[in-house]
């Protein structure tokens, strides 16, 4: 892939960033594609044994046939796209403005399988909230970077690049932009790394926003992954003055060890998964069975079934790690990480939660109060799952308006 990068005048070492993909590129993947070799169907009916051959056929026959990528380059080229290089590693990210100058900055990080394709929907309203509807005091000057070895950013070549690490250089980063002050949002890794962002706590950082919190008492969280392999034994040892709405969680949250197996194959064994840099459809599959819910909604929306995600939504998440090559350097993150996801961190800052239904659990306010000390905002939705940003803008916009509000 070619890019172009130039040294951006006013801010030492920043480089603004094109994105110029060959059309060569493009005719090989779809050479690829069209070369996959298929396994038989599965003998279920249901997606209960992961990703069905009718949903990945599908699929390809969009992707090989039908699919423009040039449509979501010139989105991403119409934006303000930067590299700066981070303690040695190249670090891409968007970087919009507000015309409301006394707008607040924030940096919103995606996850795995995610992309900054996730947050492209919740751009317009954050940055120019009368443009859709909301008042001026609501507006954010907005920070996307692409995690390490993620995307446009560099592949790190030697251990280290783990959440910690990536949590400090996002602050670097706003520095770096000249912001003395700011606030943080994420889900998925982005919810881990705003909670480190949070437990380091930086003077210019006024509070954070997640919509997976990390809110589960160690001790829960230690049970019920001690458990990956029993049948709902940890489940029977929780103990026994737990709320109906904290019991649930506890389930939501056995189901999802029990059944979250792309996260232990990458966390174990990443350089094994070196399928997903050869086959376009080894990656999308993979990437396609992150949780039930999503899954669901994906199978639905190349069933021809419309729901928060498209066809094109999905398609360009998984161009972008294709073009990149990102597979395996994105799987390498599992590895690097030693913190468990939902836990606890001891986050004293000013912490707003988000609650959507289909996320991998629903946390209790109850567990909500206890980790995040100083919470000043709650909010349980009506619909939308783990992709919140990219499933759900208008619900998460208006969500970073209401949570960050009293910080302004």
């Amino acid at each position: 892939m070619a890019v172009k990068t130039e040294e951006r005048v006013g801010i030492a070492g920043v480089r603004p960033f094109t994105i110029e993909v060959p059309e060569a590129e493009l005719e090989a993947l779809r050479a690829r594609i069209r070369a996959t070799r298929w396994p038989e169907r599965q003998t279920v009916g249901d997606q209960s044994q992961g990703v069905p051959l009718e949903t990945s056929q599908a699929l390809a026959r969009y992707w090989e046939k039908e699919y423009d990528w040039r449509k979501v380059e010139a989105r991403l080229n119409a934006l303000p796209n930067f590299i700066t290089e981070i303690d040695g590693l190249d670090i891409h990210f968007i970087h919009v403005r507000s015309k409301h100058e006394d707008a607040l900055p924030i940096i919103v990080t995606h996850g795995w399988p995610g992309s900054i394709i996730e947050q492209l929907k919740i751009i317009g309203p954050l940055t120019d909230p009368t443009a859709h509807g909301a008042s001026a005091s609501d507006a954010f000057h907005l920070v996307i970077p692409s995690l390490p070895g993620y995307g446009f950013s560099g592949k790190p070549t030697t251990p280290g690049w783990g959440p910690e690490h990536i949590a400090r250089a996002w602050i670097e980063l706003m520095k770096r932009l000249g912001y003395t002050r700011f606030v943080a949002q994420g889900g998925d890794w982005g919810a881990l790394i705003t909670d480190l962002i949070g437990l380091q706590a930086p003077p210019e950082l006024l509070g954070i926003h997640t919509n997976m919190a990390g809110t589960v008492p160690p001790d829960i969280d230690a049970l019920i992954q001690s458990d990956i392999t029993g049948i709902n034994k940890a489940l029977s040892k929780l103990p026994s003055n737990l709320s109906e709405e904290e019991k649930r969680a506890c389930g939501q949250l056995d189901f999802f060890w029990k059944h979250g197996a792309y996260a232990l194959v990458m966390g174990t064994r990443p350089e094994t998964l070196t399928g997903l840099a050869d086959s376009p459809i080894a990656l999308a599959s993979f990437m396609l069975d992150h949780d039930a819910a999503s899954l669901e909604l994906i199978c639905r929306a190349f069933a021809g079934q419309p729901g928060g995600l498209t066809r094109d939504d999905i398609l360009d998440n998984i161009t972008l790690y294709w073009l990149t090559n990102t597979g395996v350097s994105a799987a390498r993150l599992y590895a690097e990480n030693k913190l468990s996801f939902l836990s606890a961190k001891g986050v004293s800052v000013p912490t707003a939660v988000s609650v959507f239904p289909n996320e991998l659990y629903q946390a209790p306010r109850s567990w909500a109060e206890r980790a995040y000390p100083k919470l000043i905002h709650y909010n349980r939705l009506d619909r939308g799952g783990h992709f919140a940003a990219w499933e759900q803008p208008q619900l998460l916009t208006e969500e970073l308006r209401a949570g960050f509000r009293p910080l302004r």
